[in-house]
C-alpha cells in the first residue's frame, strides 16, 4: 500500500533540504527521500565549507538571490541557534578586463554592491599572506564569507523535521511516474504518492528525469585542504576567501577554519563522469598537481602541506546557467538542476522558489518575488527544454 504526501522532495541535499524546510513551514505534509544518509560526501553539498558572495562574475541577475540567500541564512541561524555563515570577506585576483573581474565590476555597478579595486601591489600589502600572479589586478568585496556546508544541510533537515516533515534516508528511487493529478515515486522498498514532487536529485537527475532532454554534465571535482603553520591564513586572523583567474583556469580557496586547515581547488575543467553512483572518486595526479602548484605559486610564504582530499560532483548545464522550473509535460513535477558549480550558497531561495511552485505558484504571478527573478537562469532552462 502506498502512503501519500501532499508533496514528496527528491534528493534532500543542499537545495532539497531547504525545500523540504519551506514547505514544512506552509503546513503541508512532505516527505524528504535521500538514497544517503544527511550531509552525506556522495554530490555536491559536503567539504567542510562553500563560498558566498554578492558580486557575482556569472551573471548580474544573480545577485538580488545571493543577497536574498543571505538573509535566509542569518535568519536559519537564529532560529537554530547555531553558526551556519561566517563573514570573512572575498578578494579577486584577475586581468582588468579578464572574464572575473570584468563580471564583478558589472553586478556590482548593477545593484550598488561596495567593492574595492586594487592594484597587486596594494592588495598583498594589505593581506601579504598572497602573492599576486603576474599582470593581475584585485578586486576585494567585504560583504562575503563561508558557509558551513555539511552543517548547512543538516540543520534544514532537522528544522524541518521539527516543523512537521518526514524523511527517509538510505532510500533510492527507481521511478517518478506523474498522472494528470498526482505523482507516484517508487522506491527500491515502498511506493508514495503526492499531488507534487520536487526533484533536487543533483547528479542523478538525468537519472531520474530522463524525458525532460536537458543535456546535464556531470563532472568530477577534487577538494583539498593544506596545513600551514601561517596564522595569517585563519579565517579568526581576518583572512578572506579568494578567486583568481590567470591562463591556466578558475582557482579558489578558503581560509582555515578548523583542524583541516586551507581549502583550495579548481573551479575550472574537471572530469566528466558517467556513473555518479559508482565513481570511484579517486584523486586525480594531474588535478593534484595543478592545485598545488597554484597554492605554491599563490601562497609561497604558507609552506602548506597537503593534507587531505574529497571528490564533489558539479552538474553542469551548457551556458553554466541553473535549470530551475516546472517539468514540461507535468506542471506537478518541480525541479532545480545544473547548478554548475556554484549553487549551494543560493540554496535557502531555491529551495523557497521550489516550495512555491509545488504549492503552484507561478513563475510569472505575483509569487514570483523581485529576488527570485534570475531572468538568465530561468530563461536559460526554458530555452533548454523547449517551453520558450
Amino acid at each position: 500500500m502506498s502512503r501519500t504526501y501532499d508533496v514528496i522532495v527528491i534528493g534532500i541535499g543542499g537545495i532539497g533540504s531547504a525545500a523540504l524546510f519551506h514547505l514544512a513551514r506552509s503546513g503541508v505534509r512532505v516527505l524528504g527521500i535521500d538514497r544517503f544518509p544527511s550531509g552525506h560526501d556522495r554530490g555536491s553539498s559536503h567539504g567542510e565549507s562553500r563560498m558566498i558572495r554578492k558580486s557575482y562574475f556569472e551573471h548580474a541577475d544573480y545577485v538580488p538571490l545571493a543577497c536574498r540567500s543571505w538573509e535566509l541564512w542569518q535568519q536559519l541561524e537564529q532560529e537554530s541557534g547555531r553558526s551556519l555563515l561566517q563573514p570573512s570577506g572575498v578578494i579577486y585576483f584577475g586581468q582588468t578586463n579578464g572574464v572575473v573581474m570584468t563580471g564583478v565590476r558589472h553586478s556590482a555597478r548593477t545593484h550598488g554592491l561596495p567593492i574595492e579595486e586594487m592594484t597587486a601591489a596594494a592588495a598583498t600589502e594589505r593581506f601579504p599572506q598572497f602573492v599576486a600572479p603576474p599582470g593581475t589586478s584585485a578586486l576585494y568585496e567585504e560583504d562575503a564569507g563561508v558557509l558551513l556546508v555539511e552543517e548547512c544541510v543538516k540543520t534544514h533537515v532537522e528544522m524541518a523535521t521539527a516543523a512537521g516533515a518526514e524523511t527517509s534516508l538510505n532510500e533510492s528511487v527507481v521511478e517518478i511516474l506523474p498522472t494528470d493529478r498526482s505523482v507516484t515515486v517508487q522506491t527500491e522498498d515502498n511506493c508514495y504518492k503526492a499531488a507534487s514532487v520536487v526533484v533536487t536529485a543533483g547528479a542523478w537527475t538525468n537519472s531520474l528525469l530522463p524525458a525532460l532532454n536537458v543535456p546535464l554534465k556531470v563532472v568530477r571535482k577534487h577538494l583539498h585542504w593544506y596545513h600551514t603553520d601561517d596564522r595569517r591564513l585563519q579565517m579568526s586572523a581576518g583572512c578572506p576567501a579568494f578567486f583568481v583567474e590567470h591562463q591556466q583556469g578558475y582557482f579558489y580557496g578558503l581560509p582555515e577554519i578548523g583542524p583541516a586547515g586551507i581549502k583550495a581547488g579548481e573551479h575550472s575543467g574537471g572530469s566528466e563522469v558517467s556513473d555518479p553512483l559508482h565513481d570511484p572518486r579517486a584523486p586525480e595526479p594531474q588535478d593534484t598537481e595543478r592545485v598545488g602548484q597554484f597554492v605554491a605559486d599563490f601562497l609561497p610564504q604558507a609552506a602548506c602541506r597537503a593534507h587531505q582530499q574529497k571528490t564533489c560532483f558539479y552538474t553542469m548545464t551548457p551556458d553554466e546557467h541553473f535549470v530551475v522550473d516546472r517539468h514540461p509535460q507535468h506542471a506537478h513535477v518541480v525541479f532545480t538542476a545544473g547548478l554548475s558549480g556554484h549553487g549551494f550558497k543560493f540554496a535557502p531561495v531555491l529551495g523557497q522558489r521550489m516550495a512555491q511552485l509545488a504549492l503552484g505558484a507561478d513563475s510569472t504571478g505575483r509569487a514570483a518575488t523581485k529576488e527570485l527573478a534570475a531572468r538568465t537562469a530561468f530563461l536559460s532552462c526554458r530555452r533548454l527544454i523547449g517551453t520558450e
